[in-house]
């Protein structure tokens, strides 16, 4: 089945019929215009423009030190390349956490200036103001469970998360916040399957999974994983359709030995 021949455009109320229908959500992340389109044309339902672009395109080893202008700037190169995905961007660290009013205008900044469908935001109940305050400006907000990297310095690790029955009580209650609240999906990460498949069942919109067994309503990765550019992140959720890090290198090792023995330019390839 094409997935492209079902809907012209995936909006929010797309994602509830799909749900609805049982029909599975396709989501993966993008930074720049170029690979967006390539997702967009290949027919993926949600492009996530995340904050991991923190770790995959600049370098950092946290999600923490992106700034909003900087994450404006990417979600901008990936709407322009997007005709039917749903674009949801990550609000970064710092922007929205403890302060409602600075998390409405952080969300309005990013939203005006990159023409973004929707933002994505980790947390439950801590962050329930600033949900509300976006949500009431007109405002799409996908929530974010589990493990939350924005809050490695709290957690101190990026194991499993809500393995005990406290912490798995306590996202449940959050799952529910957040559907209360007015989101219009919630992404789960790195937890127990059969803590999803129960969060999916009890909770009426989208949940996508990141990490969280298959139960779920969909399933999102970061694109420099699940096509091997990077290779030290190794997580047991991360399938690797391609080894795109050794085909690159590849390329790049035949153009200098054509460079470095004449070999390029040939004769049809100069004026």
């Amino acid at each position: 089945m094409n997935p492209k021949s079902n809907y012209t455009k995936i909006t929010t109320h797309v994602l509830q019929e799909m749900k609805l229908k049982s029909e599975k959500i396709a989501m993966l992340t993008a930074y720049d215009f170029s690979m967006a389109r390539l997702l967009d044309e290949a027919g993926i339902d949600i492009i996530l423009v995340g904050d991991s672009a923190s770790n995959v395109m600049a370098g950092h080893t946290t999600t923490l030190p992106i700034t909003l202008d900087e994450m404006t700037y990417h979600a901008t190169s990936v709407v322009r390349a997007v005709s039917r995905a749903l674009v949801v961007v990550d609000l970064p660290f710092g922007t929205y956490q403890g302060n409602s009013k600075e998390a409405l205008n952080s969300a309005i900044h990013i939203m005006k200036k990159s023409g973004a469908n929707a933002v994505k935001m980790e947390g439950g109940r801590e962050i329930l103001e600033s949900v509300e305050r976006i949500i009431s400006a007109g405002i799409p907000v996908m929530g974010h469970l589990g493990l939350t990297p924005q809050s490695i310095h709290k957690f101190g690790t990026y194991v499993v998360r809500a393995t005990e029955e406290k912490e798995a009580a306590k996202l449940i209650e959050d799952a529910h916040i957040l559907e209360e609240a007015g989101c219009f999906s919630i992404i789960l990460e790195k937890i127990p399957a059969k803590l999803g498949a129960r969060v999916t069942e009890e909770i009426k919109v989208p949940i996508i999974g990141i990490g969280a067994g298959p139960s779920v309503d969909g399933q999102v990765l970061v694109l420099h994983d699940m096509l091997g550019i990077t290779q030290k992140f190794s997580p047991r959720f991360l399938r690797r359709y391609h080894n795109f890090n050794e085909e690159i290198k590849g390329s790049v090792r035949a153009y200098i030995k054509d460079v470095k023995e004449l070999d390029f330019p040939n004769e049809r390839e100069q004026y």
